[in-house]
């Protein structure tokens, strides 16, 4: 058999320390073979940068779980405490295009596509009761045809009540995961679908990216 020295033996705690840390046999191996030790120092800032990553990811997990158990039995959804914020100033109404549009940004928010500086310009819109009858507008449309002469100054009125900080905080793209729109528009009606369509280009036309 062979016999080990304590060279051999400090090599073997050197690797079981850094494979400890979380560096792959690969890494280990490139790192000891690195005398001058430079190989060692950009992996572990690799490694450090992303238990960075990973420690604010679990803290956002825990904050979101923070505010479920503050919830009542029954009470908690599983949203952001920023979009938690929103909804609270959000004047009570039983619009179903108010409670749609409640459940797509919970579902957006889900995604994490939506971030926290969208919802706090938008607070001052969601907490308007003027906001209320642009919802009732669109309940109107709901047996309308996608050609109702409402739909135009119906969608030009949303867009001018949404503050232009709300445009400055969405990515050019539009603040959306792949197939969201079309999976939204298919929920709504053809003329209510005409006016969402008209509002969400305006806002990737109009995001700053």
């Amino acid at each position: 058999y062979r016999a080990y020295t304590v060279r051999d033996a400090v090599l073997l705690a050197r690797v079981r320390r850094l494979t400890e840390l979380g560096l792959s046999l690969d890494e280990v191996r490139d790192v000891l073979a690195d005398d001058a030790g430079r190989e060692l120092a950009d992996v572990l800032a690799e490694l450090d940068a992303d238990l960075a990553r990973q420690e604010a990811a679990l803290a956002e997990r825990r904050r979101r779980l923070a505010v479920l158990l503050a919830a009542g039995p029954g009470e908690g959804e599983p949203v952001s405490p920023a979009l938690a914020a929103l909804l609270a100033k959000a004047p009570p109404t039983d619009s179903p295009a108010a409670a749609k549009d409640r459940e797509h940004l919970t579902l957006l928010d889900a995604t994490g596509a939506v971030g926290e500086g969208l919802y706090a310009v938008l607070g001052p819109l969601a907490a308007d009761p003027d906001v209320l009858a642009l919802y009732e507008r669109l309940d109107e449309l709901a047996d309308a045809p996608a050609d109702d002469p409402r739909i135009g100054p119906l969608a030009e009125a949303m867009v001018a009540a949404v503050p232009a900080a709300a445009f400055d905080a969405i990515p050019s793209a539009g603040p959306v995961v792949p197939g969201f729109g079309e999976a939204l528009l298919a929920e709504y009606a053809p003329a209510q679908a005409e006016v969402v369509r008209r509002v969400m280009a305006a806002f990737v036309g109009r995001g700053n990216g």
